[in-house]
């Protein structure tokens, strides 16, 4: 047995034996540790290692004194799938040869209220990489710390404190499975859910919320799915510079329940350079940050608790009008970034941008013909080249114009 895998399984039998002390304090850098450690070798969907994630979920879930909600008086609600071979078809939910089995972790706390709240993040991850990685030399452990055991954290850290408050609300507390391979965990409780849904009243989502800058940023989504949210949010606020997102459809497990006339919120602090990547360790993560998120959300959660069932509202579905691209640039954009242009907070060797010479921090005002303001631009501008084509980009580098020439 290895070192880390050791000290896991000591840490593992500690908190076991102290599944009756609902007082035990465990921290958000204790959850993160265990969660992204390589012993679990990333966390992918149906895989031992997940398996593994979903028993600590269970004991820290019991530990906390939640309730289990998951199928058969267990805190698992198990789902199986085949793996689409299409990427735009509908996952096909079955038992069988070749299927996977995913396991969502639910716990509940019953305050004998007429509405519930749904709290979740995912807790998979990519395993050893493969389709949806961004690392280009080979296998290895991408331990997810940001994607998505800080958001698991802080989902623990939130079932904790909201269990010792009496409120007019119920609290599900749900871990998701299978979101990196489609949002097929929150999909699936979505279409058998453990509560009725017709008592939700909304859903909080917390998906890569490890790495707040300086600047204190935060994107908040599925803004405009309740008429209430832009007032609570901003009256809430103890100092973050707020990025605001109407939609309710993304890529992450909120949009599963918008699709069930459920108003959400998605918390995000952006992407970086160590998305999909091994490089996501737990000690890049700004917990500090993710305490302030947590006081956030909480602070959100009983400024609503005596209010009505929130109106839920429909939004335009921005991912509809995104444009299809036959080339990349080889970019990572800063999609906090609320400046003139699209920022770029990363670049990959090797690809278009590398070779042409720009640089993380680069903000690209514009691309061919195309004056750039805003992601949406950029994406518009970037969806007319093809593979052979080359042309001419602008950025501004720390307040000077710089041309280069994009040989896609």
């Amino acid at each position: 047995m290895s070192r880390n895998l050791l000290l896991l399984s000591v840490f593992f039998i500690v908190l076991t034996s102290c599944k009756q002390e609902v007082q035990k304090k465990v921290t958000l850098r204790e959850d993160v540790a265990f969660l992204a450690n390589d012993s679990l070798q990333g966390r992918e969907t149906g895989t031992p290692y997940e398996k593994e994630a979903a028993r600590y979920l269970e004991e820290r879930m019991r530990s906390i004194g939640l309730l289990p909600k998951g199928n058969a008086g267990t805190y698992f609600q198990t789902f199986s799938f085949k793996p689409k071979n299409d990427p735009h078809a509908e996952v096909q939910f079955v038992d069988g040869d070749s299927t996977i089995t995913g396991t969502n972790v639910i716990g509940y706390i019953d305050n004998k209220a007429d509405k519930t709240v749904i709290i979740g993040a995912h807790y998979d991850h990519l395993g050893m990489g493969g389709e949806g990685s961004l690392y280009a030399d080979g296998e290895a452990i991408h331990n997810g710390a940001d994607d998505n055991a800080s958001g698991v954290a802080v989902l623990l850290q939130l079932a904790a404190k909201l269990k010792d408050t009496i409120t007019q609300h119920n609290y599900l507390i749900m871990a998701f499975s299978g979101e990196e391979m489609g949002l097929l965990g929150s999909n699936y409780f979505s279409k058998n859910p453990t509560i009725d849904l017709s008592k939700a009243n909304y859903m909080l989502n917390m998906d890569m919320v490890g790495r707040m800058r300086e600047d204190k940023t935060l994107s908040i989504s599925g803004t405009g799915t309740a008429p209430i949210w832009g007032q609570v949010l901003n009256s809430n606020n103890p100092g973050f510079k707020l990025v605001l997102s109407e939609s309710g459809v993304g890529p992450s497990d909120h949009t599963s329940f918008y699709l069930q006339d459920i108003p959400v919120l998605h918390f995000f602090t952006g992407q970086h350079e160590d998305y999909h990547k091994p490089s996501d360790d737990f000690d890049k993560l700004n917990y500090e940050g993710m305490e302030m998120i947590t006081d956030y959300i909480l602070s959100v959660i009983y400024d609503l608790d005596n209010d009505a069932k929130l109106a839920f509202r429909k939004t335009k579905n921005e991912s509809e009008e995104t444009p299809r691209f036959k080339v990349a640039l080889g970019v990572m954009p800063d999609y906090l970034f609320d400046g003139n242009g699209m920022r770029i907070d990363g670049v990959t060797d090797g690809r278009p941008a590398a070779v042409a010479g720009l640089q993380k921090g680069d903000v690209v005002i514009q691309l061919g013909d195309s004056t750039v303001t805003d992601m949406m631009s950029y994406m518009r501008a970037l969806s007319i080249f093809e593979k052979g084509h080359a042309t001419e980009v602008i950025v501004n580098r720390n307040g000077e114009k710089i041309k280069a020439t994009i040989s896609f």
